[in-house]
């Protein structure tokens, strides 16, 4: 059986606990349920959020036969009310592979059918969900459009938008994806 900080249900590996207080020889020692109305213990309840770990894929498509190169992104509008653009991606269906994962969610979040001409790479990220502490790991490819036109008629996509290569970077909310369109510029510029 493991031990350590990763085998703890919402620890991660590597991140120290919390350091206990210890009474100090000038710190007057505290009694339990002291300086509190009636002799009710009360208790801090400590809840442990479920760590789950979540698959997905998806990628960056460019349409190459235009006079400037072009990718397709997806925005969504978060929590504020802020419009934030990203990289198409969705889960990894059960019998599906990543690479199939991947032209499929391109296709249904920006209409855009592509083949894929390489891997990008992979992200990985926490957040906190549904009382889960999820563990998302991100497989995107750099896809060449065979198809489609652009739709936003997907439930999770606000708008869709092919935007100049040169200026993806610039538009992307978050900087793990800036990375992978850097890659994709350099991937690009080697098949040229």
């Amino acid at each position: 059986m493991p031990t350590g900080p990763e085998s703890q249900p919402g620890r991660q590996a590597g991140r120290p606990a919390k350091p206990t207080p210890s009474p100090t020889s000038d710190a007057p020692a505290r009694t339990p349920g002291a300086g509190r109305s009636g002799n009710k213990k009360r208790r801090r309840s400590r809840r442990w959020l479920r760590q789950v770990d979540e698959f997905s894929a998806g990628g960056l498509v460019v349409d190459l036969n235009g006079e400037v190169p072009r990718g397709a992104l997806i925005g969504r509008t978060d929590r504020q009310g802020r419009l934030l653009w990203s990289l198409p991606k969705g889960h990894i269906e059960a019998g599906e592979t990543a690479e199939q994962a991947a032209v499929r969610e391109v296709e249904e979040e920006t209409g855009i059918s592509g083949v894929i001409l390489g891997e990008l790479g992979t992200i990985d990220f926490w957040f906190v969900a549904d009382g889960r502490r999820i563990h998302k790991t991100v497989r995107h490819y750099l896809m060449r459009r065979t198809g489609g036109e652009l739709s936003d008629a997907d439930i999770e996509v606000d708008e869709v938008a092919w935007v100049p290569l040169s200026e993806i970077r610039a538009q992307l909310a978050y900087p793990d994806e800036r990375g992978l369109v850097d890659t994709a510029g350099r991937m690009l510029a080697d098949t040229a």
